[in-house]
């Protein structure tokens, strides 16, 4: 540990240590200080209610670090958040990208950013579209177990967009498969004619899948090789905004 580290560092450092480790031992092990400067620390982080010893000796989150952290998610704005990733996103691929969060059994534009080209998606933030029809919903469904899925489909239906939207729960199950295997959905003209995507989901703190991202384009304009070709940039982006929100990338 460098003799340059301050002492509002030492406390954060055991702070984070102790929001995943439960001894003490594994505290002092993850933070590489002496025994003598965490005890301290943790002593005033008991005090001051950020960190309670639970039975056995267990340190867990106290009531002020879950006060302040549920009071940082109310005002968590997700559209800033990931503006500039997207502005970023779309200077690479000259497309229009949207950001999109399950709402129920549909998914809700966020953010619809466009690229400089003459025309424009017809789709608008707030908008909510099927998830069987469109690359975000898809991506967020190939995350959930075969039960899951079923109880969707049930619930909500299959209902047709399109003429190449998936309407049987045979096919749906087979494209989710793709899906999990290569880590990206397509809309394949399957919400609106004429218009294709590539989707991604994205994780949040709690580690479930309710956000995505996808790149749009005009069927005329990308194939879907050439949308696949734009996977790396996506699987950046999504990992980007997955460690923005609180997720593991």
């Amino acid at each position: 540990m460098s003799e340059a580290t301050t002492a509002s560092e030492k406390t954060l450092m055991v702070l984070e240590a102790a929001m995943t480790h439960e001894r003490f031992s594994e505290i002092v092990t993850a933070v590489h200080l002496p025994k003598a400067t965490v005890h301290r620390i943790l002593t005033t982080l008991v005090e001051r209610d950020f960190i309670q010893v639970a039975d056995g000796g267990a340190h867990v989150p106290g009531p002020k670090i879950l006060s302040l952290a549920g009071i940082a998610y109310d005002r968590v704005d997700i559209s800033t958040i990931v503006q500039p990733y997207i502005d970023d996103l779309v200077r690479r691929v000259q497309c229009t990208v949207h950001v999109g969060v399950r709402s129920g059994d549909e998914i809700i534009y966020l953010v619809r950013t466009d690229s400089d080209k003459p025309y424009r998606m017809p789709s608008r933030v707030g908008a909510a579209i099927p998830m069987h029809t469109s690359a975000i919903g898809k991506a967020i469904l190939a995350r959930l177990d075969d039960d899951a899925i079923e109880s969707f489909v049930n619930r909500a239906g299959l209902p047709r967009r399109t003429a190449r939207s998936l309407t049987t729960i045979e096919d749906l199950r087979a494209e989710l498969a793709d899906i999990r295997n290569d880590g990206y959905g397509f809309d394949r003209e399957e919400n609106v004619p004429g218009v294709v995507c590539i989707g991604m989901a994205v994780r949040d703190h709690t580690g479930h899948s309710n956000y995505g991202l996808s790149i749009s384009s005009l069927a005329l304009e990308h194939t879907e090789g050439q949308l696949a070709a734009m996977s790396g940039d996506l699987r950046k982006t999504a990992a980007d905004i997955t460690h923005a929100l609180g997720g593991d990338r």
